[in-house]
C-alpha cells in the first residue's frame, strides 16, 4: 500500500469568500506601509491606472485588489469619506 492509497485531508482556502472593498483597501494600505511605500500614492496611482505594479505582492496584496473593480474600489472611497465627513 503506498501513500497514494491513503484518504488524505485537503484544505483549500474559500476563494468563494468575497473580500469586501473596504477590507481590500485595508489590507493593501498595511502591506503597502509594511515594504515602507507611500500607501495613498501607490494606491491612487493603481486607482487612476490600473497598473498592478503599484501594489505589491506582500501579503497577497496585489491578487487582493485585482480581484476587484476599480470602480467598486473608488465608491467604497467616496461612500467612507462622505459618511465620516458629513
Amino acid at each position: 500500500m503506498n501513500h497514494m492509497d491513503k484518504t488524505m485531508k485537503f484544505d483549500v482556502k474559500a476563494d468563494d469568500v468575497e473580500t469586501s472593498p473596504k477590507e481590500v483597501i485595508l489590507t493593501v494600505y498595511d502591506a503597502l506601509q509594511e515594504k515602507g511605500y507611500n500607501p495613498i500614492n501607490q494606491i491612487v496611482g493603481y486607482l487612476l491606472s490600473g497598473d498592478p505594479a503599484f501594489i505589491p505582492r506582500h501579503n497577497i496584496a496585489r491578487s487582493l485588489i485585482r480581484k476587484r473593480e476599480r470602480d467598486e474600489l473608488i465608491e467604497e472611497l467616496v461612500r467612507s469619506y462622505l459618511q465620516h465627513h458629513k
